[in-house]
């Protein structure tokens, strides 16, 4: 008998959120669900890790017979705990994170800490996913996306994932979903403000808000996919180098520095010659 893959499942919303009670749904469908999810939200934590006060980390009973964990840290340091604590080294075959309320598309990749989460396991060397959609509704529906869950993660456990790559996944809110997609990350921005009130005591406090703009025409990007009522699904790596511009800074002059007399030749993790 063929033995079910692990499975860990995190969000950022909290572990008493719907998103997260749909993904372990599905995901207990497919392998052994374990759980380790922040006590309450952390939203918008990036890649944060708690490094200057202790983190708590208990065992909960939400959804019998799941196994699950509460942690007091960010989203990432629910990954980092639970491979440390809970499989102790050895990994999970797959790391899922959401599903997040609200997109994680285009830029808001790099603030989310749904989507950090799901890098943090590809460090891991874990196959992983993020998943969001666009509804922040404390009581939203996600009942339309299981299904497209359902067959992206089989296909991640069937056919693996590239070393450094991780999937993010978006959905549209609603239930006609036209099918998946497969985009790049679109050129798009917050362009932000701050909402300036006064407390009590006539000091100004602030609010962050601002509108979201997208400045690509392409139709191959997520930002196209969700508003055409696609799911849209877009590999994301976390190696951060910029490889197209390394012939480029190799031609400047670093006033007779070594690299200026003896240019090196720097290779891109494929192997591949940038100059």
């Amino acid at each position: 008998m063929k033995t079910k893959p692990s499975i860990l499942v995190v969000n950022d919303d909290g572990i008493t959120a719907t998103g997260i009670k749909a993904l372990i749904e599905v995901m207990s469908e497919i392998g052994n669900v374990t759980v380790v999810a922040p006590d309450g939200p952390q939203s918008g934590m990036g890649h944060a890790i708690t490094i200057g006060k202790p983190l708590r980390f208990d065992k909960v009973d939400l959804y019998p017979p799941i196994e699950m964990y509460k942690c007091s840290g960010t989203p990432v340091d629910c990954v980092k705990l639970a491979v440390n604590k809970v499989f102790k080294g050895k990994k999970p075959d797959l790391c899922v994170s959401g599903i997040n309320h609200g997109l994680n598309n285009s830029i808001n990749v790099i603030y989310s800490g749904t989507m950090s989460a799901a890098v943090e396991g590809a460090i891991e060397k874990i196959p992983s996913i993020g998943f969001s959609m666009d509804d922040f509704a404390q009581d939203a529906d996600f009942s339309h996306c299981k299904k497209y869950i359902k067959q992206i993660t089989k296909q991640v456990l069937a056919n693996g994932l590239p070393e450094g790559t991780l999937l993010n996944v978006n959905f549209p809110k609603g239930d006609q979903i036209k099918g998946i997609k497969i985009c790049r990350q679109a050129n798009a921005k917050w362009a932000e403000d701050f909402d300036e009130r006064q407390d009590p005591y006539r000091r100004p406090y602030y609010w962050l808000t601002g509108v979201f703009e997208n400045y690509d025409k392409g139709e191959d990007t997520d930002v196209w996919a969700l508003d055409h009522g696609y799911a849209s699904v877009v590999p994301v790596q976390f190696d951060l180098t910029a490889h197209h511009a390394i012939q480029i800074l190799n031609t400047w002059d670093f006033g007779g520095s070594a690299s200026a007399d003896q240019p090196k030749k720097i290779a891109s993790a494929d192997g591949t010659n940038l100059g």
